[in-house]
């Protein structure tokens, strides 16, 4: 009697093309494994595992799969990527990490909430000062600067502001985000590393005036490449991310780290090359399909569970 199959999910948005190629590329391989879509309606405590493995590409935008897969997670499905990571991780912590490991990165100001969603008093905010010295804060980071959300991925809320009265305006836009101030390192080249299974790295060089990665990927010999590759390892590492994303800004031969964690990077054919598409279609395939048959230990409350029994 052969072996039942081992089954991988894929929790998504909006995207197609990646998610399309992925699981064609499973369930055309050897290997016994497939890949399909997760279907959800509501999940009950008692619902059986029926993931070995599932990617997810949306839950920090979703909070109702964020919770499906902390439940996934402690019935032994392994996430890439570990749920209780990802929703600990932020641009700001991401920067702290960065310094703690030697790496520069730009001068970063993380502010108080505008607003929050709870029902609360003044005195709720006992630890706050007020006002902000907006001009100090300005002063650190310099300007122009880029004004963004703390946890949103991509670069969607991302603005620049020049002066006090910008910030504090964008400031009295921003509701319930949180939101950092970060110092705009200013060069034409932009290198994005992507590691995947926290042992390979394609890194690519990102036109911003095109909005696009150029063909010619940088090479592993090169001796920035070979830098800017094992900064990447190293952060993508202390977070155990399976997939991730760094993204580095060079500036007279030195490089910043500019975001130090993206762990659901774009990936399609209107940012990318057919050959940089299909090594990132491949790589993820052959980890999932890895994790699915020899799954490691993930950091959380999985991992505590396992450790009481």
């Amino acid at each position: 009697m052969s072996e039942q199959a081992k089954k991988i999910g894929l929790i998504i948005g909006q995207e197609w093309e990646w998610p399309e190629a992925f699981m064609q590329q499973v369930n055309d391989s050897d290997e016994n494994v497939t890949a399909e879509l997760v279907k959800l309606g509501g999940t009950f405590m008692d619902d059986p595992r029926k993931y070995d493995v599932i990617i997810d590409r949306i839950s920090h935008e979703i909070p109702y799969y964020q919770a499906y897969l902390k439940y996934a997670a402690i019935q032994g499905t392994y996430l890439i990527n570990n749920p209780y990571t990802m929703s600990a991780d932020s641009k700001f912590s991401s920067i702290a990490l960065v310094n703690s490991l030697g790496l520069k990165s730009p001068r970063t100001v993380v502010l108080p909430n505008k607003q929050v969603e709870k029902d609360v008093t003044p005195s709720t905010f006992r630890n706050l000062e007020y006002p902000m010295d907006w001009q100090a804060i300005i002063d650190y980071v310099g300007v122009p600067a880029i004004f963004k959300d703390n946890l949103a991925s991509g670069r969607r809320g991302v603005h620049r502001v020049h002066n006090v009265d910008e910030l504090i305006q964008r400031y009295d836009e921003s509701s319930t985000r949180t939101k950092i101030l970060q110092q705009i390192i200013e060069s034409d080249e932009h290198i994005h590393c992507f590691v995947i299974g926290q042992e390979k790295v394609q890194s690519l060089r990102y036109s911003v005036k095109h909005g696009r990665y150029q063909q010619n990927t940088l090479s592993k010999e090169d001796e920035m490449g070979q830098s800017l590759a094992a900064s990447a390892l190293r952060i993508t590492r202390a977070y155990q991310y399976d997939i991730n994303m760094v993204e580095f800004v060079i500036k007279e031969d030195t490089p910043y780290v500019i975001n130090g964690t993206y762990p659901t990077p774009d990936i399609d054919l209107t940012l990318m090359t057919e050959t940089q598409f299909q090594w990132l279609v491949s790589e993820i395939a052959e980890l999932a399909m890895d994790r699915a048959k020899r799954p490691l230990p993930q950091a959380g409350v999985f991992s505590q569970v396992e450790s009481d029994k």
